[in-house]
Parts: structure tokens; sequence; C-alpha cells
């Protein structure tokens, strides 16, 4: 079984519909990861400890998604030096900006990279993810560039005209 390198957490099992846009890019390009519920507020002791042993487990990037206050990634960020990428995800109160706000705003010394809000978000922090590994990975960099090879060749040199 290939080593677990990319962890993907959340805040609560409400975040799973969105965070799942992570893993599913994650399986099309054959990236192996864990998903973890990990709650800055609930949950702060299995935080501590995820951050904690992050490097030693063997994980080279962290995919953590939260709404509202969104905590986690910035915690997240101040627990390890594994890189931290943030997807705020979208609440009904304010329509994730509340999260993206909350995500963006980190001190200086704990960076978190911040996706878009929801869907499109969790996509794109499950491709930087696979990114970060492709450097060292060749297999995974061809994957990848043959992912985004085929994204472009699907979009229409013109519109469809009615």
């Amino acid at each position: 079984m290939a080593q677990i390198e990319i962890g993907i957490i959340m805040g609560s099992q409400s975040d799973w519909p969105t965070m799942k846009e992570a893993a599913d890019i994650l399986d099309e390009l054959g990236v192996p990861y864990e998903c973890k519920i990990v709650s800055a507020h609930r949950t702060p002791d299995r935080l501590w400890d995820y951050g904690k042993t992050a490097v030693d487990r063997g994980l080279k990037a962290i995919i953590a998604g939260a709404g509202g206050a969104a905590h986690l990634p910035g915690m997240m960020a101040s627990k390890t030096r594994v890189p931290v990428i943030g997807v705020p995800v979208q609440t009904k109160a304010l329509s994730g900006v509340d999260s993206l706000y909350s995500i963006l705003q980190m001190p200086r010394g704990f960076p978190v990279a911040t996706m878009a809000i929801g869907a499109a978000g969790a996509k794109n922090a499950g491709l930087m993810a696979a990114a970060i590994l492709a450097n060292g990975d060749p297999a995974l960099a061809q994957r990848l560039d043959d992912w985004r090879a085929a994204l472009s060749a699907s979009i229409a040199d013109e519109p469809v005209r009615d």
C-alpha cells in the first residue's frame, strides 16, 4: 500500500460534501490520502495531535476545510511545518465570505494557502496538494500534466450557436 502523504481534514461531517471534491480529484490522480474530522473548537486535542504528528507520519500537505469562524486551517498551520491548504466552506449566514476572511487573515509566520469558497476551492486544493507531491514524483507529475491537458482539450474553440 502506498504511503499516505495528503491529509484532508474538516471541522465537521457537514463539511464533507465540499471536501469530497478534494478527495475526488486525488482519487482521479491516483494519490492516496486520509480523511479526518478535526474540529478546532470541539476537538482541540485531536487537532494538536494531528498537527504534531503530521511530519513523522509522512504527510506532505494538509487540506483543511472549515466554515464559519474557520479556525481549523490556521490552527493546523500553527502546529506543523507541513503546508496547509485552506478551503473556506460555504455557510448559510454569510455564504462563506466569513470563512474566507478567517482563513486569509493569518498572522506573519503561519501561512495558509487559501482556495476559493466551496466546491471549486476544494477541487483546486486537491490539485494544489497533488502539485506539491508532483515536485518529487515524476509519475504523478505526468498524471497531473495529462489531467491538465485533457481539461484544456475539453474546451471548445468556438461557442455552440443555437
